[in-house]
C-alpha cells in the first residue's frame, strides 16, 4: 500500500501541476499576450474562459477513460491520461502569441486546454480507484487520501516555479519567454510519472468482475443518475473554494488591489500547503466517523466563512489574506479528504470508474469552470470589498450542503467489511 499510494500521489501531483500551471498563467500573463485588444479586465475574463474549457472537458475525459477503466482495467487509464495531459501542457508552452499569429493563438490555447482537461478527467478515477480497491476497508479513506494530496503538491510545484521565475526575471523577460518554462517542465515530469507507474498492478476488484458493463456510461445514467447529480452538486463548493482562492483571488489581488505577485502567491501557497498536510488526518476522521458527516461539516464551514474570507482578502494585507485563504482551505479539505473513498463506495465495481469520475468532474464544471469568470465579473461591479463574490460562494456552499444531506453513508460498519456494493 505505501508504494501504491506513493505512485498514485506522484501521478496526480504531476497531472494537477499541468492543470494548475495554466490557471496561474491565466491569472497573471495570458490575457495581455493572447487577448491584447481587450481591456485588462476583459483580457483576464477571456483567459479565464479558456481556463474554464478544461473543466468542461473533464467530464468528457471521465466518460472516455472511465469506459476504458471499467472495460479494460484501471492501470491503462493512468498511463494514457498522463501522456495526454503532459503532451498538451508542453504544447501550450510552444504556442506563439497573438502578436505572432493573430487569432489562431487563442484558438490553439483553447484546443490544448481542452486536451488537458480530457486527460485530467481520466486521471483522478484511475489513480483513486487503483488505491481504493487495493486498500483494507477500515483504512480506505486514509489510503485513498494520498492521491488527494497530489493536487496540493501539483499546485505548490506549479506556483513555486512561477514564483521563482517571476522573482528572478524582469517583467519583460517573464512576458517574452519565462512564462513558457513551467509548461515545458511538464514533459520531464510526465516521464517521471510514467516510470513510477510502470510497476503498478491491476486492481483486485476489477480482476474479480465476471460481467463487465458493455457501455458503462449508459448503465450509470440509467441506474445511478440521481447519484451523479447529487455528487456533482455536492462537490461544486470544493472546486469553487479552491479556484476562488488559487485563481480568482490571484488576479484580483494583483490587478485590483495592487498587491505584488510574490505576496499573493506566497499567501495562497501557504494555505494550500497546510491543506495538503492535513489531508491524511481528515481522512482518518472519515474512517472513524464516516464520509458524510465530514462532507456536511465542510459545506457548513464554507457557507459560514465566505464573507469573512472576502473581507480579509480586500484588506490587501498579507496576514489577513493568508488567514482568509487558510479558513477556506480547511473547509475544503474537510470534504475532499474523504471524497476519494466516498465516491467509489457509492457505485458497484462494474461501473465504478465511470460513475465516480463523472460525478467528480461534474462538480468541476459547476464550481471550477464558472467561479473565476463569475467572481471576476462580480468583483468588477462591486466596490472595494466584492461582497457579490462572497454571496455567490455561499450560495454554492448551501447547494452542496443540500446535496450531501441527500446522499447515504458508505463507511463499512464492521472493521474488515468488504463494502463493495453501494451503501444506499
Amino acid at each position: 500500500m505505501p508504494r501504491l499510494a506513493a505512485a498514485s500521489l506522484a501521478g496526480t501531483a504531476i497531472e494537477f501541476y499541468d492543470f494548475f500551471v495554466y490557471g496561474t498563467a491565466a491569472a497573471l500573463i495570458l490575457g495581455p499576450l493572447f487577448f491584447p485588444t481587450f481591456s485588462p479586465v476583459a483580457g483576464t475574463l477571456a483567459a479565464f474562459a479558456t481556463f474554464g474549457v478544461g473543466f468542461v472537458a473533464r467530464p468528457l475525459g471521465s466518460v472516455l477513460f472511465g469506459h476504458i477503466g471499467d472495460r479494460r482495467g484501471r492501470r491503462p487509464v493512468l498511463v494514457a491520461s498522463l501522456l495526454l495531459t503532459g503532451a498538451s501542457t508542453v504544447a501550450v508552452g510552444c504556442v506563439p502569441t497573438y502578436d505572432s499569429i493573430g487569432v489562431i493563438a487563442p484558438l490553439l490555447l483553447l484546443v490544448l486546454r481542452f486536451l488537458q482537461g480530457l486527460g485530467l478527467g481520466g486521471e483522478w478515477g484511475g489513480a483513486v480507484l487503483l488505491t481504493v480497491e487495493h486498500a483494507p476497508a477500515e483504512r480506505r479513506a486514509l489510503w485513498s487520501s494520498f492521491p488527494q494530496v497530489g493536487p496540493a503538491l501539483g499546485f505548490l510545484l506549479a506556483n513555486g516555479v512561477v514564483l521563482g521565475l517571476s522573482s528572478t526575471l524582469t517583467e519583460a523577460q517573464f512576458a517574452a519567454w519565462g512564462w513558457r518554462v513551467p509548461f515545458w517542465a511538464a514533459g520531464v515530469l510526465a516521464v517521471v510519472g510514467l516510470w513510477l507507474r510502470s510497476s503498478l498492478t491491476e486492481s483486485p476488484s476489477f480482476l474479480q468482475i465476471d460481467d463487465h458493463a458493455r457501455v458503462p456510461l449508459a448503465e450509470v445514467v440509467r441506474n445511478h443518475w440521481r447519484l451523479l447529480l447529487l455528487t456533482g452538486g455536492g462537490l461544486a463548493i470544493g472546486y469553487a473554494i479552491f479556484y476562488a482562492v488559487t485563481t480568482w483571488s490571484l488576479a484580483y489581488g494583483t490587478e485590483q488591489l495592487g498587491v505584488s505577485r510574490g505576496v499573493m502567491l506566497t499567501c495562497i501557497m501557504g494555505a494550500v500547503l497546510v491543506k495538503g498536510a492535513l489531508t491524511p488526518l481528515m481522512a482518518l476522521l472519515g474512517d472513524r466517523y464516516g464520509r458524510r458527516p465530514l462532507c456536511l461539516a465542510g459545506c457548513t464551514a464554507a457557507a459560514l466563512w465566505m464573507f469573512p474570507m472576502v473581507a480579509l482578502l480586500a484588506t490587501g494585507a498579507p496576514l489577513p489574506m493568508f488567514l482568509g485563504f487558510l479558513g477556506a482551505m480547511l473547509a475544503f479539505i474537510t470534504m475532499f479528504a474523504v471524497i476519494a473513498a466516498y465516491l467509489p463506495e457509492l457505485y458497484e465495481p462494474r461501473v465504478r470508474c465511470t460513475g465516480a469520475a463523472v460525478g467528480y468532474n461534474l462538480g468541476g464544471v459547476v464550481g471550477g469552470a464558472l467561479t473565476p469568470i463569475v467572481a471576476t465579473a462580480l468583483a468588477e461591479q462591486g466596490g472595494r470589498v466584492p461582497w457579490g463574490v462572497a454571496a455567490y460562494l455561499t450560495a454554492i456552499a448551501l447547494l452542496s450542503l443540500g446535496c450531501f444531506a441527500l446522499l447515504p453513508e458508505t463507511r463499512p460498519v464492521r472493521v474488515g467489511a468488504a463494502a463493495e456494493a453501494p451503501a444506499g
